[in-house]
């Protein structure tokens, strides 16, 4: 049965890649058996068109595609959180599109244009709220620089239920919590190596893209950050740490280049990722990327 939406804000939201077929085009049948795989190791929540996903690589025309095929493709077994963004005009169609989807709630990216004001983003989150016929609301915070006030604000405008707190600032995040009324979900959007310290300040589950090529390792630590068992859930994110380096490098332009790259040498061909991210991996990257994945005994 699949879990209710707050449940599984507090589990792992598994950010899923957008595959590409051999002539580049999307190919969302691809991910059936990642999914399959994510799902049956106990992964709460599907995210599609989040940042793992290549969410700003792709069109909107192909990220409404790829909402509804990961909606069919999910068939009930559990939440999916679906990600809108980019202009205002772009947002809202991606929103209609989620929710006539069947989406059971938005991922609202913050918005990256050079101009944005706090002011401006309220209105930006209320208009696609509006547009997505009052699903509930995720906001991807990854920028803290708008401050606790704002924060604030963005939390108290109808349907939202959560941030996505995507900034290696713990006490900026207590900070924003204590500020905020406390039905609010605060979900650690820096996947498992930040997981800990997110969760001691009131943080509750994490993002994640391991879960693509190691759903069972994810599940594994957020069983431990749940039991309050920090020293198991460290040597569980150590035994995974090498994959996220990988991810990390490059200015973050191998995070998506890692999970692809995983994925081919696994026996999953997702395709290559698009510029302006780094494909492929590097030699030495590649290197250690296969030593993580044979030491762990994924390939």
């Amino acid at each position: 049965m699949a879990l209710d939406l707050d449940t599984a804000l507090t589990g792992i939201s598994g950010i899923l890649v957008t595959p590409y077929d051999a002539e580049g085009e999307i190919a969302p049948a691809r991910l059936a058996p990642i999914i399959d795989r994510a799902l049956a190791a106990g992964v709460h929540m599907p995210v599609v068109n989040g940042n793992t996903g290549e969410f700003y690589a792709l069109t909107t025309e192909e990220a409404c595609t790829m909402v509804r095929e990961v909606v069919a493709l999910v068939d009930g077994r559990a939440p999916v959180l679906a990600g809108v963004g980019r202009g205002i005009r772009d947002a809202c169609r991606l929103a209609r599109a989620s929710a006539e989807a069947g989406a059971t709630a938005l991922m609202i990216h913050q918005p990256p244009d050079p101009f944005v004001s706090p002011r401006g983003t309220l209105d930006y989150v209320q208009a696609v709220h509006e547009a997505g016929g009052g699903l509930p609301v995720m906001l991807y915070l990854r920028n803290d620089a708008i401050g606790t006030r704002a924060i604030a604000d963005l939390c108290a405008l109808p349907g939202v239920r959560g941030v996505k707190w995507a900034t290696p600032n713990p006490l900026k995040l207590a900070e924003a919590k204590a500020a905020c009324d406390p039905s609010i979900v605060w979900v650690g959007g820096l996947a498992e190596v930040w997981a800990p310290p997110l969760y001691a300040v009131g943080a509750r589950g994490f993002t994640s893209g391991l879960i693509n090529v190691w759903p069972e390792r994810s599940v594994a630590i957020h069983a431990a950050l749940e039991a309050g068992d920090y020293a198991s859930a460290n040597t569980l994110i150590a035994g995974m740490r090498a994959f996220e380096d990988i991810r990390a490098e490059e200015l973050n332009g191998t995070n998506v280049t890692g999970v692809k790259a995983a994925l081919l040498a696994t026996g999953q061909d997702c395709g290559p990722t698009r510029p302006p991210s780094a494909w492929p991996l590097t030699d030495a990257q590649q290197g250690r990327l296969d030593a993580f994945l044979k030491a762990s005994a994924l390939a």
